[in-house]
C-alpha cells in the first residue's frame, strides 16, 4: 500500500475557519480605507493596498451549514470555545502560517493569506485538518511581480472568478460546467505554483 494510501482519523471539527492574513488586502483593505476596524483589529500605521502587515493577524469565520460563512472577531471565537482552546488555535494557526510563509517566500511565492481548519482527536488534542495551504484556501502571489499598491499577480482561483464575473455567473450555484480552456488555464497556474513551492 506504500505510496497509494493515506492514514486518516476522524476528528471532532472546530466549527470555525481560521483565516491568517499577512497583507493588507481584500475586505480588510476595504474596511481600512474607510477608517473602520476590521473584525476587532485597528491599524495605526498607514498602509497601501497589498502591503505586508507588521505582524499577521487571525480573523475567524463561522462554519455555516447553509449559505455563506460569517466573519467574526477572534474574541468572539475565544469566548465561544473557551479562552484556552481559542488561544491554542490562534497560536497554532500563526505558527503554521509563519513557517510555511518563509518556505514559500524562499521559493518565489508570497502567501498573503490562508485559512485553516482544526479538530480535536480522541484524546482532545488539537489537530490541523482539512486542506492546508492550497490555492483554493490561500492567496498566493508571485514574488517576482509583487509591488505594493496594486493587485499582485496571483496563483489562486482568481482566473475562474474573473470568468464567472465576465459572464454574469458570480454566485450562481447552478453552474454545471466551466469551459475547458478556463479549466486548463487554472490547472496550469496551480501546477506552476506547486512546482515553485514543492520543486516538482
Amino acid at each position: 500500500y506504500e505510496g497509494r494510501t493515506i492514514l486518516v482519523k476522524k476528528l471532532k471539527m472546530i466549527p470555525y475557519e481560521v483565516i491568517v492574513r499577512g497583507y493588507m488586502f481584500g475586505s480588510m483593505y476595504e474596511a481600512y480605507k474607510k477608517g473602520e476596524p476590521f473584525l476587532g483589529h485597528k491599524f495605526d500605521k498607514t498602509y497601501i493596498q497589498a502591503e505586508k502587515l507588521d505582524e499577521p493577524i487571525v480573523t475567524p469565520s463561522t462554519k455555516a451549514a447553509e449559505g455563506h460563512d460569517i466573519n467574526v472577531t477572534l474574541d468572539y471565537m475565544k469566548n465561544d470555545l473557551g479562552s484556552e482552546l481559542g488561544e491554542k488555535i490562534e497560536k497554532a494557526a500563526l505558527g503554521v502560517y509563519k513557517k510555511c510563509y518563509e518556505h514559500a517566500y524562499r521559493n518565489g511565492i508570497i502567501i498573503a493569506d490562508t485559512k485553516f481548519e482544526f479538530g480535536l482527536d480522541e484524546n482532545g488534542e488539537l489537530v490541523l485538518a482539512d486542506e492546508v495551504l492550497t490555492p483554493d484556501s490561500s492567496r498566493f502571489w508571485d514574488l517576482s511581480k509583487y509591488e505594493p499598491g496594486s493587485s499582485p499577480a496571483s496563483y489562486d482561483k482568481q482566473f475562474v472568478r474573473d470568468w464567472l464575473k465576465a459572464n454574469g455567473l458570480a454566485g450562481d450555484a447552478s453552474i454545471k460546467e466551466i469551459p475547458s480552456d478556463v479549466v486548463q488555464k487554472t490547472s496550469e497556474i496551480y501546477k506552476e505554483c506547486q512546482k515553485k513551492i514543492c520543486g516538482k
